[in-house]
């Protein structure tokens, strides 16, 4: 008769209005032509947002890239959570909900500069490391475009070999997905790959540093999977059966990567594969909050929710010199190298580059890559039988005075020989620039400053607020690159002296309109 009371105190209990606890709310009142950035690097492109914005929810979406609990306004104020939360604009006022705790617009200064360093300092502290130099002193090269799920040991040479043969510097080659017998097992498929030590040894001796892609995911009912699932390492149902996670790839049981013994294992098997093919590092794919939302799962860790699921995949990443995350939680200042989530093929997507870069920086990524050039969405390729040129040499530009720059379609296969050099042109201009965007890395490891910076945090309450075509490299070097077709545009200097590629010298701040052929990058050196 007691347990029947207790049991219904209980139920009683947990259905009552108290027992639910209604979320956090706050309202937070503009201040004069206060503006927001934060919350998904994939929304820079919006940012900073409008005076209506529909709600965003950061413990259900991440739109294929990283996201981070950090809101930052032009007038220097800022929200910070460690968990996910809610947010809308609705006539310009910011609406706050969380499940967790009371969130505050916190005064950090006057400027979207000063609400970014008061943040970082005290939320996400630079970690005084950096990823490998070579990430930022030499091009990338990603087989995914050219060769998509036919990754094979004849083709990868070839494309290496070719890269070098028209021009291109030897930097970081990735080797992308399929190359292994099943998600979740790590040995290359013999068929393909009949000597992939003696690959990798080729690509080292050629000049590159080798990268696999890898998933968090594990085919079904493969040898590893029966292994995993009787070590207890699969995240799991609330029935306690190993989950199957809806992905871009079909379904897979995934490692519980909230558990550190299977991270260790995980980690273990990935050594082993360095050990025997002499792998340098690899591209951690997937994770996504937005694939983990089919049911609530069973974590290993009792606080494990999709959102530090993401975070520890890329902690796994940071232990790696040689890595590259495209999805993650929080973890700003840390030694991982991000990427801008898949583009599309086109215009359109090539404007998105600038805006989401400097969201990137401002959410605490520095050592971020903008995806592939001429955009990594490999839909959006096929059945192309003419490509636009000039799109694919304006991709490169864009990509020259970033922070990386990562080719995969291959221009010495879609463009004429004259556009194919101009792109080696610009692979050998990052290279030049490689010792200055290198002590840019440094300075991020150290003060948490983004590489590449948006007007509006290097020039606050100059008229740059909505400025999605130039950005700052550093503080030296401003670069207007074309991200439309023509070969004109107008470049718009802020204060001070200025020096342009052509040698020219203007005076700020100041408007020009500038001629820009399909060989030529604009971008000017500060010199007082």
């Amino acid at each position: 008769m007691k347990k029947r009371l207790l049991s219904f105190l209980l139920l009683a209990a947990c259905l009552s209005p108290a027992a639910a606890q209604p979320p956090f709310e706050k309202t937070v009142e503009p201040l004069p032509g206060e503006r927001w950035w934060g919350g998904f690097v994939a929304l820079g492109n919006r940012m900073p947002y409008p005076a209506e914005l529909a709600e965003q929810d950061l413990a259900r979406i991440n739109y294929n890239n990283q996201s981070v609990p950090l809101l930052l306004s032009s007038e220097g104020r800022y929200v910070w959570s460690e968990h996910p939360f809610r947010f809308r604009i609705e006539q310009g006022r910011l609406h706050l909900s969380s499940d967790h705790e009371a969130l505050e617009a916190v005064h950090a200064g006057k400027s979207l500069r000063d609400a970014y360093a008061a943040a970082s300092a005290a939320h996400f502290p630079p970690s005084g490391t950096i990823p490998a130099e070579l990430f930022f002193s030499m091009p990338q090269y990603n087989t995914w475009i050219e060769l998509m799920y036919d990754q094979n040991q004849r083709d990868i040479m070839r494309y290496a070999r070719k890269a070098v043969e028209n021009g291109f510097p030897q930097g970081i080659f990735m080797i992308d997905d399929n190359w292994q017998n099943d998600y979740g097992n790590f040995d290359f498929k013999a068929s393909r790959f009949p000597d992939p030590r003696g690959m990798i040894d080729s690509l080292h001796a050629m000049g590159f540093r080798v990268m696999l892609w890898i998933s968090p995911y594990v085919s079904p009912d493969s040898p590893e999977f029966r292994e995993l699932e009787r070590k207890g390492y699969l995240l799991k149902t609330r029935r306690g059966d190993p989950a199957i996670v809806r992905w871009w790839n079909g379904y897979s049981a995934c490692y519980d990567l909230t558990n550190p013994e299977a991270v260790a294992y995980l980690r273990g098997k990935l050594e082993e594969n360095r050990s025997k093919y002499g792998t340098d590092g690899f591209k951690f794919d997937g994770g996504d909050v937005a694939y983990m939302q089919a049911e609530p799962y069973l974590y290993h860790d009792p606080e494990g929710d999709p959102n530090r699921y993401m975070q520890r995949w890329a902690e796994l990443g940071g232990t790696f010199a040689c890595n590259e995350l495209r999805a993650c939680w929080k973890l700003g200042g840390q030694p991982v190298v991000q990427r801008l989530g898949d583009k599309d093929y086109s215009w359109r997507a090539l404007q998105l580059l600038i805006p989401d870069m400097t969201a990137a920086g401002l959410l605490g990524h520095p050592y971020t890559c903008p995806d592939m050039i001429g955009g990594g969405q490999f839909t959006s390729f096929l059945g192309v039988e003419r490509f636009d040129e000039e799109l694919i040499v304006r991709s490169a530009q864009v990509h020259a005075l970033m922070p990386m720059m990562q080719f995969s379609v291959a221009p010495w296969r879609i463009l004429s020989p004259e556009n194919a050099a101009v792109c080696a042109r610009y692979a050998q201009l990052h290279r030049q620039f490689g010792p200055y965007i290198l002590s840019l890395a440094h300075h991020a490891s150290k003060t948490g400053e983004p590489i590449v910076r948006a007007m509006e945090y290097a020039f606050p309450h100059e008229g740059f607020l909505e400025c999605r075509d130039q950005f700052m490299l550093g503080d030296r070097y401003l670069v207007a690159p074309m991200v439309t077709p023509g070969t004109q545009r107008e470049v718009r200097l802020p204060r001070g002296v200025w020096r342009d590629d052509r040698g020219e010298t203007f005076r700020g701040p100041k408007r020009i309109e500038t001629d820009v052929p399909l060989d030529r990058l604009p971008y000017y050196e500060r010199i007082r």
